[in-house]
C-alpha cells in the first residue's frame, strides 16, 4: 500500500469509529507503519470523524517528526508496542463506553480483562492485559506496555480505554471493535450465569487460529 492510500485508509477507518460511538468528541488516537518503516499518526486534539488525510503527523523510521501537525499525547503507548512487537504495524486506542465500564467493576480481571464469550474475542485480542489508571500521556503507560515484553497485543487502560496493535490498521480497527463488544456481552450477562467457553473449546480456538495465549 502507498503511503497516500494508506493515510486516506487511517481517516476512513477513524471515521467509521466515529461515526458509530466508538470514539467520540476529540478522544482517541491511532497510527500506522509506513513502507518506509515510518509511522503516520493522528494529531492531538483532532476528532475521529474529521482526520485530514495531509495533516497526520509523520514519523521517519528514526521516530523523528518530520511533517504534519503535533502527533497525539500518547505517543509512549504507541511507540511501546511498536518497539515491543515486531508484527505490529498498527496501533489504535479508543474511548469505547462499555470497555471503560467495564474496567471500573470491582471485580474486573487483570489479566484476563474479557471473559471468554466468544471464539472471536479470542482469535482477535487474545488474553487483554488490564493496566491501572494513569493520567492522560502519561509516559508511564508506555513503560507499562514494555514491561509486558510484547506478550499482549491488546490492553485495557483502566477508567480511560482499549489499546491495541494488529498486522495493519485495518486488523487493529476490528480488533478493538472485538474488544468492545465483548466488554458490552459482559456487561449485559452480569448476575446471570452465563455458559463461556470451556478450557477444552478456548484450547481448540488457540490451537486452530494460531492464538498468542500467554499464560
Amino acid at each position: 500500500m502507498t503511503e497516500t492510500a494508506l493515510r486516506e485508509q487511517i481517516c476512513l477507518l477513524a471515521k467509521s469509529l466515529f461515526d458509530r460511538g466508538l470514539t467520540h468528541g476529540n478522544t482517541g488516537n491511532i497510527s500506522a507503519r509506513t513502507p518506509d518503516g515510518g509511522l503516520l499518526v493522528s494529531p492531538t486534539g483532532t476528532s475521529f470523524g474529521r482526520l485530514d488525510p495531509a495533516r497526520l503527523s509523520r514519523f521517519d523510521a528514526s521516530g523523528q517528526l518530520i511533517s504534519g501537525d503535533k502527533p497525539t499525547k500518547e505517543m509512549p503507548l504507541h511507540t511501546a508496542f511498536y518497539d515491543t512487537r515486531s508484527t505490529a504495524g498498527a496501533v489504535v486506542h479508543l474511548h469505547s463506553c462499555h470497555s471503560v465500564a467495564l474496567s471500573m467493576m470491582p471485580d474486573a480481571n487483570g489479566d484476563d480483562f474479557l471473559p471468554p464469550f466468544t471464539p472471536y474475542g479470542i482469535m482477535k485480542l487474545g488474553r487483554v492485559k488490564l493496566l491501572p489508571f494513569y493520567l492522560p500521556g502519561d509516559p508511564a503507560m508506555g513503560d507499562a506496555v514494555r514491561g509486558l515484553a510484547g506478550k499482549r497485543s491488546a490492553v485495557m487502560l483502566a477508567n480511560h480505554g482499549p489499546v491495541v496493535a494488529a498486522k495493519d490498521v485495518e486488523a487493529a480497527c476490528n480488533a478493538v471493535e472485538e474488544l468492545e463488544e465483548t466488554a458490552k456481552l459482559a456487561l449485559m450477562m452480569r448476575g446471570i450465569e452465563a455458559r463461556m467457553l470451556t478450557a477444552e473449546q478456548i484450547g481448540a480456538v488457540v490451537s486452530k487460529f494460531d492464538v498468542e495465549w500467554d499464560e
